[in-house]
């Protein structure tokens, strides 16, 4: 593969006069303190919603409240397991690989590492200047350390692979206050059929600036070795519909293929007929293109994919069913997955409806629900908004951003992923309605029926906002609300 990324220039660019570099100089340090004092603040226990970046601040609460990170510690922990985490194709880490130690060579005159992650945080590779290095070493920024939010804090590895796009760190935005004195910006690489972290580059200097050129280098970083995993998207999905089509005609029931995922690529008429598929959703159902691709509104179904997955690595010609809610109003229906394997990876699932066959899934009871959360943080221009859950009407998903319908009016959610947010709402009587709804069932104010008895909620009477409700989980709605 061809790394079309252009050079790499970490120092920030020559002022036009001392005058200036004195000025720029004198600001960076005022804004420093600024945050250092914030820092002392919230690490104290004080709640802050002003004078830090937002996403430097919800790194800081994730710490603080959910990791619960010691701030004294200096030196990252060991990585847990000894198994890399790893794509289907093993090209990724060999591109970024090569990333990093060409960018190595390059920042090696300006003192600075580059180090290169998995999507758990855990540094595979470290290149650059060799004092740096050393330098490094003492807070254990090395091959095989932990630099996961979780694990050390907020930091341009941990925190890339906690959001998308590149991340800054600079001095006191760092959690632990022994890594105050480095600079570092961080991108996570994403896979684009599930959307998790699969990896992270980062850029570390001690005691200096990074250029602002450096995020954009990143970006393009990220984008070249997302390439290759979109490549091999195609690649898996045509594998995967090459299998469904030769099973097709040996079956009369309802059949389906999805990717690893859990997105629908392949669907018989039988599936299309017991899904209930819109038309726009007919048209989704076939396409290779990851982004493209339908997702099912079946409850449960994407923790039964993930179980499917990691059972499938084991015995040859696997195969398990659940029992899910695939049609409203009616008994749960047997469904079962039988892996696509390809170069002993699983690529995608085939999916056959009213079938038993092979392992049984088991439920695993949810652990006892802890405190509610304090607050719920949101993103509004340069401010952090700090929300009771109380607050907050409905969220609604536009892919992986979360918008926070409010009393203070629209706010995006700091948190990405409507999943992630139902986690941390379902204890406070929050609700997934609709695979793109979830609704605080205690502001729902009126419902309505469409034409052809859909239902909608209304949540703020005073407003022409209505909320769909997915067919199949309108049962469960009436019997959450008593109706």
């Amino acid at each position: 593969m061809t790394l079309s990324v252009p050079p790499l220039a970490i120092a920030p660019s020559e002022p036009g006069s001392r005058g200036v570099a004195a000025k720029g100089s004198r600001e960076a340090a005022s804004s420093a303190k600024e945050v250092a004092r914030a820092w002392e603040s919230f690490a104290a226990g004080e709640d802050i919603e002003m004078g830090i970046r937002p996403e430097i601040l919800a790194s800081w609460y994730r710490c603080r409240d959910r990791y619960e990170v010691d701030r004294t510690l200096d030196v990252a922990p060991g990585a847990r397991g000894n198994d890399v985490q790893r794509l289907d194709n093993g090209v990724i880490f060999t591109t970024l690989g090569g990333l990093g130690a060409l960018a190595g060579q390059e920042v090696e005159r300006d003192g600075a590492v580059v180090t290169v992650a998995d999507g758990d945080g855990r540094v595979l590779g470290a290149w650059g200047d060799p004092s740096a290095q050393r330098r490094a070493e003492l807070h254990n920024l090395a091959p095989w350390s932990s630099w996961s939010e979780e694990c050390t804090g907020t930091n341009g590895m941990g925190t890339s692979l906690e959001v998308s796009g590149p991340v800054t760190v600079t001095g006191p935005e760092h959690w632990c206050e022994a890594f105050h004195r480095w600079s570092c910006a961080g991108i996570s690489v994403r896979d684009v059929v599930t959307g998790s972290p699969v990896a992270s580059i980062n850029i570390s200097r001690w005691n200096a600036a990074l250029s602002e050129l450096v995020p954009a280098w990143l970006s393009q970083a990220a984008a070249c070795v997302e390439q290759e995993i979109y490549r091999r998207a195609i690649y898996e999905a045509d594998k995967v519909i090459s299998e469904f089509n030769r099973k097709c005609g040996q079956v009369a029931e309802p059949f389906m293929a999805m990717d690893r995922g859990g997105n629908v690529i392949a669907a018989n008429d039988e599936a299309v007929s017991l899904l209930g598929l819109t038309p726009e959703s007919s048209i989704a159902v076939g396409a290779t293109e990851p982004a493209k691709r339908w997702t099912p509104d079946i409850s449960g179904l994407p923790e039964v994919v993930r179980w499917a997955k990691e059972r499938a690595q084991g015995p040859a010609r696997w195969s398990g069913y659940a029992c899910l809610p695939v049609s409203p109003g009616e008994d749960a229906t047997p469904v079962t997955l039988r892996p696509v394997v390809d170069s002993n990876h699983v690529v995608g699932m085939l999916c056959l409806f009213g079938v038993q066959e092979g392992e049984p899934y088991e439920e695993h009871a949810e652990a006892a629900v802890g405190p509610l959360p304090r607050r719920i943080v949101g993103l509004r221009n340069d401010r952090l908004v700090l929300l009771a859950p109380s607050e907050i009407r409905y969220a609604e998903a536009d892919r992986n951003i979360v918008w926070l319908n409010t009393e203070r009016g629209r706010i995006q959610a700091a948190t990405r992923g409507l999943d992630n947010i139902e986690r941390s709402l379902v204890s406070c009587g929050f609700s997934r309605v609709h695979r793109r709804f979830l609704v605080n069932l205690r502001r729902v104010a009126e419902l309505e029926r469409g034409i052809k008895g859909e239902l909608f909620l209304i949540m703020d009477p005073r407003s022409h906002d209505s909320i769909p409700v997915s067919r199949r989980q309108a049962p469960e709605l009436r019997r959450l609300l008593g109706i």
